[in-house]
């Protein structure tokens, strides 16, 4: 199988990494950095954390998708402002059976995709594995869990086998990989989580385990999902879980460690998911008639951080 990762990205290296260490011979990684991919080619990818530190060679990274030619599965990890860019650069590597999986934040990323690919191609998915970028093809693999796929609307060109054998390809690479059949149930319930967590480590510089030690974050983490939960009920969609205060809480347990995705844009200067992740509970709350003044109070303050420096993308 030929799989092609787009987005050199924590997440995108570990999957990238873990897939060819394998065995998986037909990886590719697009960068749109030329230079940067000419690093990873030269050096490979290092992992430490979780399995030890190894360095992974193997990898094939271009900044040219139209060198890899049609692919079998696309790996989708970009952040979420640049998936339409990103989406516009893979199209002609896409053939007709051409699998894309979506496994980032957010709630737009499968329209955007669509829009261009066609919705019959896409799965979407979450993964709760944790990694950070400590320099340019070096990350650790801070916590593990579960990875979930399914498709996100009806499709007849993706089958149930088809998913099934994308699950065992990930298991194969060391992903505890499930397939659901209502995904956007995991899809919300990961993004009630990321509400919480992302800004407010992102405004504390705190890490995960640290907010449930603090009364003050610890309140605002539990008002904060619960805000997100009353808009995702209001919206008709059923959650993973039973108590998202209680899954937060879990969360930030169970990755005690680990430096969220938004406070580490933050302290790289770059730009943040926060319109991907609390915006769009700002957004659905709007059409279901949910005031969320506690996510749009989260996202004026990360978005006043952002503001007092340079970021780029």
């Amino acid at each position: 199988m030929k799989i092609t990762i787009v987005g050199p990205g924590a997440m995108g290296c570990l999957f990238a990494g873990l897939l060819v260490e394998s065995g998986q011979n037909d990886v590719w990684l697009v960068d749109k950095n030329q230079s940067r991919a000419d690093e990873l080619v030269k050096d490979g990818l290092t992992i430490e954390g979780i399995g030890g530190t190894r360095t992974i060679t193997g990898i094939q990274v271009t900044s040219s998708p139209d060198e890899i030619g049609y692919t079998d599965l696309i790996l989708i990890c970009v952040k979420s402002y640049d998936t339409l860019a990103a989406t516009n650069s893979i199209a002609r590597i896409v053939g007709n059976n051409t699998v894309i999986l979506t496994l980032q934040n957010g709630l737009t990323n499968v329209e955007i995709i669509s829009s261009i690919l066609g919705e019959d191609k896409i799965l979407a998915g979450v993964t709760s594995h944790g990694a950070t970028m400590l320099d340019i093809g070096y990350i650790r693999h801070a916590g593990v869990g579960d990875t979930v796929i399914g498709k996100p609307v009806k499709s007849e060109t993706v089958t149930d086998k088809k998913v099934e054998y994308i699950a065992e390809i990930l298991k194969s690479a060391g992903f505890l990989s499930k397939i659901s059949c209502n995904i956007w149930s995991f899809i919300w319930g990961k993004l009630i989580i990321n509400s919480a967590i992302n800004p407010i480590t992102a405004i504390t510089k705190l890490t995960n385990g640290e907010l449930p030690e603090h009364e003050e974050t610890k309140r605002l983490l539990r008002m904060t999902v619960q805000e997100s939960a009353r808009v995702a009920y209001a919206s008709h969609v059923s959650l993973p879980y039973d108590d998202p205060v209680s899954a937060v809480e879990f969360v930030c347990r169970s990755t005690a460690l680990n430096v969220s995705s938004m406070l580490q844009d933050i302290l790289k200067m770059k730009q943040t998911e926060i319109d991907a992740i609390n915006g769009a509970i700002i957004d659905k709350g709007r059409d279901v008639g949910i005031e969320t003044p506690i996510n749009q109070a989260l996202t004026y303050l990360v978005k006043s951080i952002e503001s007092r420096r340079i970021f780029s993308k």
